[in-house]
Formats: structure tokens, C-alpha cells, sequence
């Protein structure tokens, strides 16, 4: 089983990786790897450069279970996929369907579901109202330690940021709702308004409120 994968960033083409690993000149292999969503946007800068991901391996169905084709998912961190492995025990989340749900990032999640923010988490791709209440009933006593991570700037390798800066749990999910509400009021598109929102959140100095957050938004609207 494949655990991490460390090469060269050749591209990437709907949501799907590709790692090179080793010399063109001498022989290489390339790796097909499926990224979370919010993942593929902050990869698009590192294209050409070396990535190391942690892997997490699966056999897909294929012509009503004639065929198995061995399939590759690819996180950022450690964190970033043991969120997954646990996101993924919920009733109705797949595999491939939560690659595509995890359109922000392990902490803005997992402090939704914490905070039992359902409005939240049905803003996401694939999640319906009925799959994030799912999730809530299913998770809420098991994201603490992703939410607490976040919180006090701890990697998903288990270190710790110099410049982070202690935020309470559940924050992020708590300003990246009234963001998601304040945009559609203003008539945004819901998913473009994730898009906006996980880009934001992302930045090494992350918003220390709602308006600010709103602001980076429209910076970033804008291509400032």
C-alpha cells in the first residue's frame, strides 16, 4: 500500500494529480492521484515543483462490480487524511464523494461539524441537508482533536507554527458561515462563495473576523 508520495508536480486536470516520480531520462513513473477539493487551488502555484502527499488507497467498482480499479487520494497532511478516513465512515459519503465535499479545509469542517453548523456544511458540493444532518449526529464527538489542532497552529504532522496565534474552537466555521450568508444575501453564487471562502480562510494571515473575511473575499473577487 501506498502511504506518501513525494516527486515532481507534473499537472493537474479536474481535481486529479499528477506526481512524477524519478527521471525522464533514466525511466519514471507517474502517479494518478484524486484531490480534495480545496487542495487542487492550493496546488496550482506548486505545478513543476516537488509536493509530497499523504495517500490514501481504495479499490472503485466499476460495470456493477465486474472490474476493480485501484485508486489513489492525495492530502496535503497527515491531518488532512486522517480527517478524511473519519469523514468517510459517515452513512452515504464515499470515497470520491467526499474528495469532491471537502471543498474547505480540515479545520473549517470539522469546527462546522463541532459546532453543529448545518447550514454550513450543506453549502459544500455533494451534501444535501439530510447527509450533513448525517454527519453531524455521526461526528460531533469525534472532530475535537481537528478542531483544537487548528486552533493552536498545529500542522497535520502533529507540529506546531511559529507565528500561529491561539483562535477558539470552532471559529472558523462559525465566521465562515456568516461569510457563506452574507454572500448569498448579497446574491453570490453558492459554490463560487465556497471557492472564495476556503481561499480566504487559507491565507498565512488568516481574517480575525467577518468583515474582514468579507473583504479579503472581494479582494480576491476582484484578482487583487
Amino acid at each position: 500500500m501506498i502511504a506518501r508520495i513525494h516527486g515532481i508536480l507534473d499537472s493537474i486536470d479536474d481535481g486529479v494529480a499528477f506526481v512524477r516520480i524519478g527521471d525522464p531520462a533514466t525511466g519514471a513513473l507517474t502517479y494518478e492521484v484524486r484531490l480534495p477539493s480545496f487542495a487542487v487551488t492550493r496546488l496550482m502555484d506548486s505545478i513543476g515543483g516537488a509536493v509530497t502527499l499523504h495517500t490514501f488507497n481504495w479499490l472503485e467498482s466499476q460495470g456493477q462490480g465486474s472490474s476493480m480499479i485501484p485508486r489513489l487520494a492525495g492530502f496535503l497532511t497527515a491531518g488532512d487524511l486522517r480527517f478524511y478516513e473519519l469523514f468517510t465512515t459517515c452513512k452515504g459519503i464515499g470515497y470520491k464523494r467526499a474528495l469532491r465535499a471537502f471543498a474547505l479545509d480540515t479545520a473549517t469542517i470539522a469546527g462546522a461539524i463541532a459546532d453543529r453548523d448545518v447550514s454550513l456544511l450543506q453549502s459544500l458540493p455533494e451534501v444535501g441537508k439530510r447527509t450533513a444532518e448525517t454527519i453531524v449526529l455521526t461526528l460531533k464527538d469525534k472532530v475535537n482533536s481537528f478542531v483544537s489542532a487548528a486552533a493552536y497552529g498545529a500542522t497535520g504532522d502533529g507540529k506546531k507554527k511559529g507565528s500561529a496565534k491561539p483562535q477558539a474552537a470552532g471559529g472558523a466555521g462559525s465566521m465562515a458561515r456568516e461569510a457563506m450568508e452574507t454572500l448569498l444575501a448579497l446574491g453570490e453564487n453558492r459554490v463560487q462563495a465556497v471557492q472564495w471562502i476556503d481561499a480566504a480562510m487559507s491565507e498565512d494571515d488568516r481574517p480575525k473576523d467577518v468583515t474582514e473575511l468579507i473583504n479579503r473575499i472581494y479582494r480576491i473577487k476582484a484578482g487583487a
